[in-house]
Formats: C-alpha cells, sequence, structure tokens
C-alpha cells in the first residue's frame, strides 16, 4: 500500500506569533521523500521539530508580521505495525479529559452497550449508535465543544464523533485516545479525526462518521482528544488561518468492513 499526502497552511500573522503545527506524519513512518518548508512573506522561515508521546512531531516557529505559508508532502510505502501502548497509556486514556467527558456519559455507555460482549460487537456498537444519532455538518460546532454537547446538539464534525466515541469508551472503561489523520478518500478532503480503542492488547480504529476507508489512514498526532492533536495551535501572538488544502491518496483503494478490526498502520 502507497500513500501520497499533502497540506498546505496559509496563516496571516497580524502581531509577532509563536506558532505550533501538527501536520507532518508521526515519526514511525520515516518517509524518504518528506518536505516540510515554511515561508514568511516570501522569505524562508526556520522551525523546530518537537516530539511529542506517540511520535507525534511538532513544529514550532516564531513568527513575524505577514502571511505565513506551511508546505508538507511526503510519500508512505507500506504500513507499520499497531502502535505499542504502556502501563501509562492504559491509565491516561481511560480518565476523562476536556473533550472526551467520559464520566458523565458512563450511564449512557452502560446502558447503550450492556450485551455487546466480544470486542468487535462492542466497537462497531459504538461506531454506529453513535453514527446514526449524530449528522455529520461541516461548521455546525464550535472549538470549545466536548462529547456531551455533541450529543445535545446531534451534529457535529469528524473531531466530534470523534470524541464521543472516545468518552463512551472511557465510560465502558476501555483505554481510548483521538487520532488525527490524512484519510484518502475523505470527502470533503481534510485533516481528519479518528478514535483509537485499546482492546484485547491492540490499538483499533473506530470511526463513526465512515467517511473514509480504515487501512489507508496515515497517523499525524495522537492524544487525550483534539487538545493534544490539533493541527495549529498559537502560543502566543496573533494570527488567523487564511487558507488550508489537504491532499492524501492511495494506490490501491479497499473495501471497509466496519466489523472488521482495523489498526492505523
Amino acid at each position: 500500500m502507497k500513500r501520497e499526502v499533502s497540506s498546505r497552511v496559509v496563516v496571516s500573522v497580524s502581531e509577532p506569533a509563536t506558532l505550533v503545527f501538527s501536520v507532518a506524519v508521526a515519526a514511525d513512518y520515516r518517509p524518504d521523500d518528506e518536505i516540510l518548508a515554511f515561508r514568511l512573506a516570501g522569505a524562508p522561515l526556520d522551525a523546530t521539530e518537537v516530539l511529542d508521546l506517540h511520535g507525534t512531531r511538532l513544529h514550532r516557529v516564531e513568527a513575524g508580521v505577514g502571511e505565513l505559508v506551511l508546505d508538507y508532502s511526503a510519500s508512505i510505502d507500506g504500513r507499520l505495525r499497531p502502535a505499542e501502548a504502556d502501563a501509562v497509556d492504559l491509565i491516561r486514556y481511560t480518565r476523562p479529559s476536556r473533550y472526551a467527558e467520559s464520566d458523565a456519559l458512563a450511564p449512557t455507555a452502560a446502558a447503550e452497550f450492556a450485551g455487546l460482549d466480544t470486542s468487535t460487537e462492542l466497537l462497531a456498537g459504538v461506531s454506529s449508535w453513535v453514527g446514526t444519532r449524530l449528522a455529520y455538518v461541516g461548521g455546525s460546532s464550535l472549538p470549545t465543544d466536548g462529547a456531551v454537547r455533541t450529543l445535545l446538539a446531534r451534529q457535529g464534525v469528524c473531531r466530534d464523533f470523534a470524541h464521543v466515541c472516545v468518552a463512551l469508551l472511557r465510560g465502558l472503561d476501555i483505554p481510548a485516545r483521538l487520532v488525527s489523520v490524512y484519510a484518502p478518500g475523505v470527502k470533503p478532503m481534510d485533516f481528519h479525526a479518528v478514535a483509537e480503542a485499546w482492546v484485547d492488547g491492540t490499538w483499533r480504529v473506530v470511526d463513526a462518521t465512515a467517511l473514509a476507508p480504515r487501512k489507508p489512514l496515515v497517523r499525524i498526532a495522537t492524544g487525550r482528544d483534539a487538545a493534544d492533536t490539533a493541527f495549529l495551535s498559537i502560543l502566543s501572538g496573533r494570527a488567523e488561518l487564511v487558507d488550508l488544502n489537504v491532499m492524501a491518496v492511495v494506490d490501491e483503494f479497499p473495501s471497509d468492513d466496519m466489523m472488521e478490526l482495523v489498526s492505523i498502520g
């Protein structure tokens, strides 16, 4: 399986700013032909790479006033082995977090998914339950919305679907986390967000949007929720997103059986 991914992020900086981008594929992929370039008002701009948990690569830039453009591309040949977990992961990703209020949704999870005994039934059940109760509506949610508010609104975008899945799974005492990915086939094409659940000793993908097949997904960032996986964070100063273009393609487009357990690789 060969996947080609790219992104272009254009930001208008109105006051000198410290910006952190998370658009590069996770460190374990090690693509040979990767390109990452920053330009401010047409001139090259240096970035510092910071390695976060699970191979997440953050790129920090100190930008003056002007138009900042980030261009990124990489080719991924083959798939990685499923990600591993340590004892801390299994604690961290079972706790409630900012956007995945599993403590509030635990009673709902217990009531809705009682009797689903196998891992396959449980993950398919959570994915189907969330997918049938939420409508995918672009621009319908706020950056501050968590799983509870999303369920009340009954609509959202991919990160909202993923937050609800994560919260419900944690409410069942299953470690779960959010992953930002490049997703060949997703429409509209954009950065995508999915959930991962630790079942039977392996991280498995849960994508209640069903907007793209799971096997070609390419990991970017992994964390508790969207607070850990945003493609752009403004740490100081003032800046505004002007344009975003994302591309992800795969050489052989696979089918996706929702009853199959799939890992990101």
